[in-house]
């Protein structure tokens, strides 16, 4: 049963899990962590990637990409483009159930819950000043640090005898913190169209009490705009060689 497939299906499922929870907890009404924020929400997705990392290698996929946007940045540096569609699918999938698993948990708190914005907004980003050309530069711009920087930590200049096992996902953990902090302030870091269009798709379709629409007049900016992001990375890096 353990495969690429599964694991990024797993480990996709546990991201979102961990980093739509934590928004949950931070922003529905009557949850114990209401109002706690954007420190607690940057810190929950930093350990939502950190495990579904590690989850997704436990469960076959040495790659843990856990993200299109990573999955074709990777392609463009190797030349490998025969993981893409089936690996794209598997964390999409995994994020539209990963969503419906924080519904479920939440499912009393919807219903407490009147702004509809704040719903939506745990399961999809939105931007602090909605201007799409400053929108999208936003995602390029945080794409390309996650996948360009995530390739230094394991360049043989950094890494000259390879991470130690294990510290790989904690090391990760730790680069999406700190984008988080420095540059989700203003669209909210989707940097992975999975993260964002599988949950988006699942508050359009789930029976969540009192739910607005799922705004897809912005939906492509975090799905385009990674991916951009993470094609320049991805073309500096062969260039550069790491």
């Amino acid at each position: 049963m353990l495969s690429p497939f599964f694991g990024e299906f797993m480990g996709t499922l546990v991201l979102i899990l961990l980093g739509d929870g934590v928004v949950a907890g931070v922003l529905l009404k009557r949850s114990k962590a209401e109002n706690a924020g954007w420190m607690v929400i940057t810190t929950g997705w930093a350990f939502a990637v950190m495990a579904g990392v590690y989850v997704s290698i436990a469960c076959g996929s040495k790659d843990a990409f856990l993200n299109p946007a990573f999955t074709l940045g990777v392609a463009i540096t190797s030349h490998d483009y025969s993981k893409l569609v089936p690996l794209i699918g598997a964390q999409m999938l995994g994020a539209f159930v990963g969503a419906a698993l924080v519904w479920l948990q939440y499912l009393p708190h919807w219903k407490e819950t009147p702004d509809t914005s704040l719903k939506l907004a745990v399961f999809c980003t939105a931007p602090a000043i909605r201007n799409i050309a400053a929108n999208l530069i936003s995602e390029i711009i945080g794409t390309f640090a996650l996948v360009f920087i995530a390739a230094t930590i394991f360049s043989k200049a950094v890494a000259k005898d390879g991470i130690a096992a294990g510290l790989g996902p904690y090391l990760v953990g730790c680069l999406v913190w700190a984008i988080g902090l420095s540059l989700g302030g203003t669209t909210g870091y989707a940097i992975n169209p999975a993260r964002d269009l599988g949950p988006r798709i699942a508050h359009a379709v789930l029976p969540i009490a009192g739910k607005g629409n799922s705004d897809w007049g912005y939906a492509t900016i975090p799905v385009v705009g990674p991916l951009i992001g993470a094609s320049l990375a991805g073309l500096l890096i062969r260039v550069l060689s790491f």
